[in-house]
């Protein structure tokens, strides 16, 4: 009988670290994630000064937005939070696709190498900003869904894992097409 009662504390014993080995590995998937979308977020506010002032040179109309970009650049630096980056990101989006739009009007500005070139960059960044948002709200998910089912929610509260938020568009406007109107004096 004294065999028994050890096996079951040692499978119990067993069950309970992997479990929380599980968890473990599965947070610093997360902080991983979140890390690689960190490091494309900083690339792009990177290239952001660069292609700025090189679309500056071509248009007057824009000057609000120039503005609106440099005061995000500032933000981004005290942001620390998901929801904060998400957010400054979202406003991010939506300056860079006005400047996109702005661009098309210009034909000079599409012709000249160093505003394809950063345009080209920009894209490809906003690609792997993309599919770091989607790796990282994928292992969120898995990560808060171990947290949420038995047993191991069990192993989660006694060593207080919290669950972690996902990379979300909360505002509206991020969702909208971009409205360019010319008909703004500058």
């Amino acid at each position: 009988m004294g065999w028994i009662i050890l096996a079951i504390v040692l499978i119990l014993i067993i069950a309970i670290i992997s479990m929380y080995n599980g968890l473990v590995s599965s947070r610093v998937k997360v902080d991983n994630a979140w890390s690689q979308i960190d490091v494309q977020l900083q690339r792009r506010f990177d290239l952001i000064p660069n292609f700025v002032e090189t679309v500056k040179g071509y248009t007057t109309h824009e000057s609000e937005t120039f503005e609106k970009i440099a005061q995000l650049r500032t933000s981004w630096a005290n942001a620390g939070t998901v929801t904060e980056k998400a957010n400054l990101d979202n406003q991010l989006s939506s300056a860079l696709k006005t400047i996109m739009a702005v661009s098309e009007n210009y034909p000079e500005l599409k012709a000249n190498q160093n505003f394809s070139e950063l345009s080209e960059e920009l894209r490809n960044t906003e690609n792997k900003i993309s599919f770091s948002r989607q790796f990282y709200n994928d292992t969120v998910t898995m990560y808060n869904e171990k947290l949420l089912v038995f047993p191991s929610n069990i192993i989660a509260n006694i060593f207080n894992f919290k669950a972690r938020d996902l990379f979300t568009t909360d505002s509206e406007e991020a969702r909208k097409n971009v409205k360019v109107d010319f008909g703004k004096k500058a």
